[in-house]
């Protein structure tokens, strides 16, 4: 069945519940679910052409799903970019990018404040491979400016950064860029297109982990890449099909149905986060609070321009205390003091996830690489979700008022 053609220029609140693949024959409006790893050709020939490349059609699942498409349709048209393609995790996005755009000899730059598996994979991985890497400060232009290269292939960052919420001048990194002939990356994970667009700001490709806030509930692993139709079509789709990072039909049909409430959740997370977060900042026993929303934040004024005025759902802070053994003891109090808020690794979901990044995240990194990232041991991270703030500033107090 034809789906009615929708008008342009409408509101991402619209796109997230309206672009998709047209109805089947049946005209179900809720997108159908395909589970197949096949599907049947008409004839030899159509078969033929359709494995060629020179005909559109579905073959293998390891290669293309409808219900895929529509994810990928979906969030492409959220972020304001030609094209997306789905991938079975976000690190595994990442790694598509990278085997996608990288060889041996080429250069990249990365901040040093990115996720923990990131900077293993782009730094120790591909390393292996002949990839060299300079890790960089997150908010210093001129570090980045100082360490392009004529082989530098790729500038990487991820704003908000994991854990501590640094923002990166997006316009700034994607002039260094594309001056060098390189792509600027934007891991958008933490705001999501509801809250930041990263391609309207320079960047050329956006990666995601749908298993984060696109999916919202904590129930699959997801990832994408977001970017120019040639790059995903020339360069990205053969990897997939080669390698077999594939988002699998189920996933890609939860994150797609997530994708209807992202604006709403984002909004409301963020608004529970920054009451939270000004909450700690009044406690004696936190020593400082690190969430964009906050006008204490050392880029906030960037934050509230790149991310249209919101925070984001995430925050971490730091606890006082001497010496690394203290303050793990003082961090692990507070964290298992709590009886609401869920103690995970995870973050996007709906329950707020409190977690110790030094020990998780961040835990399989050396002390030195934790320090330059500036993770401490006294360091917590809370990602917000739709509890009561009340519940969970009082769960949190729990721990706080009984540290000594």
């Amino acid at each position: 069945m034809t789906q009615k053609k929708l008008p342009d220029n409408l509101h991402r609140d619209t796109l997230a519940v309206r672009v998709a693949l047209d109805p089947s024959q049946y005209g179900e409006n809720s997108e159908a679910l395909y589970l197949t790893s096949g599907f049947l050709q008409p004839d030899a020939e159509t078969s033929a052409r359709r494995f060629a490349g020179t005909e559109d059609g579905y073959t293998y699942g390891r290669t293309s799903n409808p219900t895929v498409t529509s994810f990928e349709r979906r969030l492409a048209a959220l972020e304001g970019t030609e094209a997306a393609i789905g991938a079975s995790t976000g690190m595994g996005a990442i790694l598509m990018m990278c085997m996608g755009l990288l060889k041996a000899g080429d250069h990249v730059i990365c901040s040093r404040s990115m996720f923990g598996s990131t900077i293993a994979l782009i730094g120790r991985e591909f390393g292996k491979f002949g990839v060299e890497t300079t890790f960089v400060s997150q908010t210093d232009v001129a570090e980045w400016k100082a360490a392009l290269r004529p082989t530098t292939k790729l500038l990487f960052a991820e704003t908000p950064t994991n854990p501590l919420t640094e923002v990166c001048d997006i316009a700034a990194l994607a002039s260094l860029a594309h001056g060098v002939g390189a792509l600027l990356a934007v891991d958008n994970c933490f705001c999501s297109p509801a809250l930041q667009r990263p391609t309207e700001l320079g960047a050329d490709l956006v990666i995601h982990s749908g298993t984060k806030y696109l999916d919202g509930q904590g129930r699959v692993m997801a990832g994408a890449i977001c970017g120019p139709a040639k790059l995903i079509a020339d360069v990205f789709a053969p990897i997939v099909r080669t390698a077999g990072m594939t988002l699998s039909p189920f996933n890609a049909w939860v994150v797609l149905k997530g994708l209807e409430t992202l604006s709403i959740r984002m909004q409301a997370q963020s608004a529970n986060a920054l009451a939270v977060a000004r909450w700690l900042e009044t406690q004696p026993k936190v020593a400082r609070v690190y969430y964009p929303g906050l006008a204490s934040h050392a880029q906030h004024d960037l934050a509230m321009h790149q991310q249209s005025g919101q925070g984001g759902a995430v925050l971490s802070f730091d606890l006082h205390g001497e010496g690394a053994d203290a303050a793990r003891a003082n961090a692990f109090h507070v964290i298992n003091s709590t009886r609401v808020v869920s103690i995970a690794t995870n973050l996007g979901d709906t329950k707020t996830i409190i977690t110790h990044p030094g020990t998780t995240s961040h835990g399989r990194l050396t002390e030195d690489q934790r320090r330059a990232a500036g993770i401490s041991q006294a360091l917590i991270r809370l990602a917000v979700g739709l509890d009561h703030i009340e519940d969970i500033k009082a769960d949190l107090a729990r721990g706080l008022d009984s540290l000594t």
